[in-house]
């Protein structure tokens, strides 16, 4: 064992001894380790990158020229943190922007937006981030809205995380992320009282901020945001400064490629002064061009940008200590492997007690028949199953997670979602989607086989679909357009699989993200409804809940919306914006003549009461010959889209309009129609009235992006 220890010390000092600056240039400055190409006083950086160390503070701290603090370094990943601008103001409205670090060059320094979140703290707002140099005809990058049900939300209403209740926190969108600046818009939402709901306007702050530092340090950063008082003031101090808010930039560097050997450009303007770069290193792409290093992943750490920067960890403690010493070392990475191994059974378990394992084994073993569908597998199971969750097994995925490809070992092909999120808040509805799906058993939702407890962010395991989703076969580059026939049948079987939810299963379901993204299809284009982590069960008496709002912007119920309270109507109205994209093929937001973003929803509507049908529906369902039907089922969609939701029909008599539609009983049809038309009113052709104003509420719903989940 003296060995061993002598084996590491050795380790521990070639390693220390790797270079990272240029020779004779400071490595730190305070706590911070300065990489080349950054560098600090003159000869020890490439252009661009010059750095200050202020001696002043204690200790002492790193600025780039025009004052934004560096925390720190990651030169594998090309990103630096820096200490973030925050934006605030006690009016209602207002507008602000957000800078990368500026260079005497090119714009080196961008926003990774895959690391960072955009954060907003006040009440009845909404907020929106916007690229100064929109990629095509996006108009904003993130965008959230925040409520206060009480005055005094801090203490009243045991707000203690960041889901919509006066804080919201949003993704950036990676196709409108890696800019080097955006604005920022703050705009008041309506002021109205719904029961005892209040909503009203009060101070606002807004950055963008790293996500994993945020979700570490988000009940600690809550107090310094808390409204009091009759003014609804934010109190505290809220000086970036003191609360330390860091941001996630990248960084690229020009890499020229000469004889075979990757050099950096010159350093200055009209110099023929190239650097080499390390010989145990390589050059890898972000954005097509050649602007990373790194060293060697087997045995080379160090700095890649300067010549021999990548050294043999492995190579130097041989050559210092001699054959003995590396077998000294073979015993102790035996001895390393064997502790490494221990530690990660002990964190897996450690993850399948939070993950609420216990509970769910208890779940399944009172269960007889949960137990014959659900399995909870191993980590390695899985991991086997997609060759270590292999890229080229990924079958999709976006800002909350990755779907993988998996073979089971009975050869049963599955898909295996992986959250990228670590919150607890998503860990719940996790588990929300492991129980309302042991317990729901219908062909038209899809399967889940098991989960796995053992990693930080749980894994399920599902029937694996092949065919994609609706969203895909209405809006995406199908070469197969869904006819007529098979879009009435796609939404009974939708209808049977909610009403199922609603009323049939063993517990009543509300799934809160009705849509067609969330609609698999398998090759025969049969119905699989999927994705219930926002999904809320509840006992048969009750008509309602209070809840949080969660949901997709375009197919959210705007009475949700406004009163927080989740009814099965929620769902119908949701269900209706489906039936107008399978009528007219249009997306459930878009922009109109006006560049404004325009809900399906409202459009549909104003063009259904307008007798306009014709004019919006999708060519392909008239030249089928199924304009009858489709005017059935566009009333019907009027019908759920009904801003009351007690004026909506229930899924069960959706369900049955639809088979009548299916059947072709067009008269009957239309009469049964008419007849509940008296009774919710159902369909009315005036171009004013109620309709027109309770649809001005629409237009202020409609300019909020993806309520937070």
């Amino acid at each position: 064992m003296v060995g061993a220890a002598m084996g590491f010390e050795l380790l521990m000092a070639t390693a220390l001894a790797i270079p990272m600056a240029l020779p004779g240039c400071p490595e730190r400055c305070g706590d911070v380790l300065v990489p080349f190409p950054f560098g600090i006083g003159h000869g020890c950086f490439h252009e661009g990158f010059n750095l200050t160390c202020d001696a002043t503070h204690s200790p002492p701290k790193l600025f780039m020229d025009d004052g934004v603090e560096v925390l720190d370094f990651s030169l594998p990943d090309g990103t630096l943190r820096i200490r973030s601008s925050l934006l605030q103001s006690f009016s209602s409205e207002f507008n602000g922007s957000w800078f990368a670090p500026s260079s005497s060059t090119t714009e080196i320094f961008k926003l990774a937006a895959a690391r960072n979140s955009f954060v907003a703290y006040g009440c009845n707002m909404l907020v929106q981030l916007v690229p100064r140099r929109t990629p095509g005809d996006l108009s904003y990058a993130s965008i959230c809205a925040s409520v206060c049900p009480t005055m005094n939300w801090g203490e009243e209403f045991g707000v203690s995380s960041c889901s919509g209740v006066a804080c919201c926190r949003t993704s950036i969108t990676p196709f409108a992320g890696d800019l080097p600046s955006y604005d920022i818009q703050v705009k008041q939402l309506i002021q109205q009282r719904t029961h005892n709901y209040l909503s009203y306007g009060t101070g606002t702050a807004a950055f963008i901020v790293d996500q994993d530092w945020f979700i570490r340090n988000e009940a600690e950063i809550l107090p310094h945001f808390r409204v009091t008082g009759n003014r609804g003031e934010m109190v505290k101090n809220l000086s970036v400064h003191n609360l330390g808010i860091p941001a996630v930039l990248e960084w690229s560097l020009d890499l020229i490629r000469d004889e075979g050997l990757f050099l950096l450009a010159p350093i200055g303007p009209g110099s023929s002064d190239f650097r080499c770069l390390s010989s145990n290193s390589f050059s890898f792409s972000t954005d097509g061009t050649y602007d990373r290093r790194r060293c060697n992943s087997q045995g080379y750490e160090g700095n890649p940008y300067i010549n021999d920067g990548c050294q043999g960890v492995i190579t130097g403690i041989a050559i210092s200590a001699g054959f003995g010493l590396l077998f000294s070392l073979l015993g102790v990475a035996k001895i390393t492997r064997k502790l490494k191994h221990q530690r990660a059974m002990k964190l897996r378990q450690k993850f399948f007690r939070r993950n609420h394992g216990l509970l769910l084994q208890q779940l399944i073993s009172s269960n007889k028949d949960i137990a014959e569908r659900l399995k909870i597998f191993s980590l390695e199971e899985l991991e086997q199953a997609t060759n270590k969750f292999d890229q080229n097994r990924i079958l999709g995925g976006g800002g909350h997670g990755t779907v993988y490809k998996g073979i089971l070992a009975d050869q049963r092909v599955v898909a295996i979602k992986k959250s990228k999120i670590v919150v607890q808040r998503e860990i719940n509805e996790f588990i929300n989607e492991v129980v309302i799906l042991s317990q729901t058993n219908h062909r038209n939702v899809v399967k889940l086989f098991g989960c796995c407890l053992e990693t930080e962010v749980p894994l399920l395991v599902y029937e694996f679909i092949s065919n994609g989703t609706l969203t895909y076969h209405l809006h995406g580059q199908s070469e197969n357009p869904l006819s007529w026939k098979d879009r009435l049948r796609i939404a009974l079987e939708i209808a049977r699989a909610i009403a199922y939810l609603h009323s049939a299963a063993s517990i009543s379901v509300f799934h809160r993200d009705i849509k067609c993204a969330n609609i698999l299809l398998t090759d025969a284009l049969t119905v699989k409804v999927s994705d219930f982590g926002a999904s809320r069960s509840i006992s048969i008496d009750e008509t309602g809940i209070l809840t949080a709002i969660q949901g997709t912007h375009g197919y959210l119920d705007p009475e949700y919306y406004y009163t927080s309270r989740l009814t099965e109507k929620s769902d119908v109205y949701s269900f209706g914006v489906i039936l107008a994209e399978l009528l007219t093929r249009i997306k459930p937001v878009f922009p109109s003549h006006s560049s404004e973003v325009t809900s399906l929803a409202s459009y549909f509507m104003s063009e259904i009461r307008e007798n306009h049908l014709l004019d919006i529906l999708d060519q392909q369902i008239v030249e089928e010959g199924g304009t009858e039907v489709a005017e059935v089922v566009a009333r019907l969609a009027e019908a759920c889209l009904r801003l009351k939701g007690e004026e909506r029909p229930t899924m069960r008599q959706v369900e049955t309009r639809l088979e009548d539609a299916q059947r072709s009983k067009v008269n009957s049809q239309i009469n049964r129609t008419d007849q509940i038309s008296s009774n919710v009113q159902l369909y009315t052709r005036s171009k004013g009235g109620e309709g027109t104003r309770q649809y001005s509420l629409e237009k202020e719903f409609i300019h909020s992006s993806e309520i937070p989940r």
